[in-house]
């Protein structure tokens, strides 16, 4: 079985701390879905551990056989609600490892007293935001240098359970 297609066993979720730091650096700056022109978008971008102390950051590490391997991450940001950060390691996605990410942000956004999450979503996770449930109320418009492209901006609605 190739890593693409092996099993990963549920993952533990768990918040971040500040020696994650340079691991989740290297998830956004090697994420496949900044490949081609959207490369220079994460070239020089850090998670540092002072951004992991700010703000609401939660791991997925894997379980007995990825030893504890980073699978993903989110940061949530509570003044303004966003999901500032979501990534998932190449090898890891397609395996529910956003949907849980999203479940765990809902859950901790709820907790926080929060009723709706907005998301500025990078072009290719489009897609994802939408099978996750958020709903897409408008568009962040391009800011070059930065992100010279307008990306779709979505709320995820947090239900008070």
């Amino acid at each position: 079985m190739s890593s693409r297609t092996s099993p990963i066993s549920q993952p533990i979720i768990r918040r971040a701390v500040a020696r994650d730091a340079k691991r989740l650096t290297r998830l956004v700056r090697g994420s496949g879905a900044y490949a081609g022109k959207y490369a220079a978008a994460v070239a020089g971008y850090r998670v540092g551990p002072d951004y992991i102390e700010a703000h609401r950051a939660f791991v997925a590490v894997g379980a007995d056989e990825h030893g504890g391997r980073v699978l993903g991450f989110y940061s949530l940001v509570l003044a303004p609600p966003e999901l500032d950060l979501l990534f998932v390691a190449d090898e890891a996605q397609g395996r529910g490892i956003g949907r849980l990410l999203v479940a765990h942000m809902r859950s901790e956004a709820r907790a926080a007293g929060l009723d709706r999450v907005k998301v500025v979503s990078h072009l290719p996770a489009e897609d994802f935001y939408h099978r996750a449930g958020a709903v897409r109320i408008g568009t962040a418009l391009a800011n070059p240098p930065a992100v010279p492209w307008d990306r779709p901006e979505f709320e995820f609605r947090v239900s008070s359970e």
